[in-house]
């Protein structure tokens, strides 16, 4: 087994098992509810934004493993960052899953979720993974239609 993908297990099953930022946030400014009828799991996203800004994000509900941990290295890696950034992150998370093609500067960007770039072998898990940053755009878009992967 290669460095990498025992890297990714051991990330994976890390957060899986120990979520970060799983909790409700009652004064959130911004949430939505997500959805992937495929696998079962189910999640609501919470947010913060002053002046174009992530101050807190946070997530609860049930998932896979993949699914989990995608929510809490999510709400880790966007606290503090820009809208812009958030953006950025997203699209760069998205590409990685789904088409592989990043650029070097990528990996930069995404840091420890670089990680998730083993789901692409397993393209079934892709909707899990991006479960969490697709109900996070609804909630920063204000949209009240529950996010679902099918």
């Amino acid at each position: 087994m290669s460095d990498l993908r025992e890297l990714y297990q051991e990330v994976i099953l890390d957060h899986a098992k120990n979520p970060r930022n799983f909790h409700a946030m009652p004064d959130s400014v911004r949430t939505a509810d997500g959805h992937n009828p495929l696998c079962g799991d189910r999640l609501k996203v919470f947010v913060k934004v002053e002046d174009g800004v992530i101050r807190d994000v946070s997530f609860t509900g049930a998932g896979c493993a993949i699914s989990t941990a995608s929510a809490s290295m999510m709400t880790e890696s966007l606290k503090g960052r820009s809208l812009v950034e958030v953006q950025a992150i997203f699209e760069s998370f998205h590409d990685l899953l789904t088409t592989g093609n990043h650029a070097d500067r990528d990996e930069e960007l995404l840091g420890k979720l670089a990680v998730f770039g083993g789901v692409r072998e397993f393209p079934v898990r892709v909707k899990c993974a991006t479960l969490a940053w697709h109900t996070l755009q609804a909630a920063l878009k204000g949209s009240a239609e529950p996010v679902k992967t099918e």
